[in-house]
């Protein structure tokens, strides 16, 4: 194994001893947007079998010729999700955790019914309230999951990205306590810098690229 995953491995497990959280209860999402096939092909020897995209397009250019090596892997979308490219989105992912949109609800909606299947959707939430970012105003949340729910959207958690600026641990308490209040068990919140602290606010998933890949050269997207 990589000394890279095996130590955010064992940060992981330490995190969850100490929150008092059950071993394994918190998933390792390995986000390998922009990154060379080589590093990912090495965790995947590895043998982690759960990874995060951003890009649709980047997504569907890689991952089917690597499920087909390596044999089944979860793969979620954790960036945004342009309406137009739901379609393929849907069939590629097996979650997406950037639901943030009535008129993206509609289009999943759409696709589920015409598919009889979807992916596990989380609803992006946007803390923090920045004019820039994506995701549900705290104050919208709960109509919004209403409305998703009588569209029999398979809701399982909530996401959130926060501020850069700001101390991440309030967030993540915030939206712990948005998902219970709503009755949703996932909580996909955390990144490289301080996916501890998600885990001791509840996180069941935590999203992790520069430490386990390296740095990523966007110059070359």
């Amino acid at each position: 194994m990589t000394t890279a995953l095996a130590t955010i491995l064992e940060k992981l497990r330490l995190a969850e001893t100490a929150a008092g959280r059950a071993p394994g209860s918190v998933h390792l999402i390995a986000v390998s947007k922009v990154q060379p096939l080589e590093r990912v092909v090495a965790v995947l020897k590895d043998g982690h079998r759960l990874f995060g995209e951003n890009y649709v397009q980047e997504a569907q250019g890689k991952w089917p010729d690597l499920r087909a090596e390596f044999g089944p892997v979860a793969v979620h979308m954790i960036g945004p999700l342009q309406t137009n490219k739901a379609k393929v989105a849907v069939e590629l992912f097996d979650a997406i955790h950037s639901l943030d949109r009535p008129s993206l609800a509609d289009k999943l909606a759409s696709l589920a019914q015409s598919r009889g299947t979807s992916p596990d959707l989380f609803v992006q939430v946007n803390t923090g309230e920045e004019p820039q970012k994506a995701g549900i105003l705290p104050a919208d949340l709960d109509a919004f999951v209403a409305d998703c729910r009588r569209r029999d959207l398979p809701l399982v958690g909530l996401m959130c990205i926060p501020p850069e600026s700001e101390d991440a641990t309030p967030h993540f308490h915030m939206l712990a306590a948005m998902a219970a209040r709503n009755g949703l068990t996932g909580l996909s919140m955390g990144m490289s810098s301080d996916f501890p602290a998600a885990i001791a606010a509840g996180a069941t998933h935590v999203r992790v690229g520069s430490a386990l890949f390296g740095a990523r050269d966007y110059g070359t997207r």
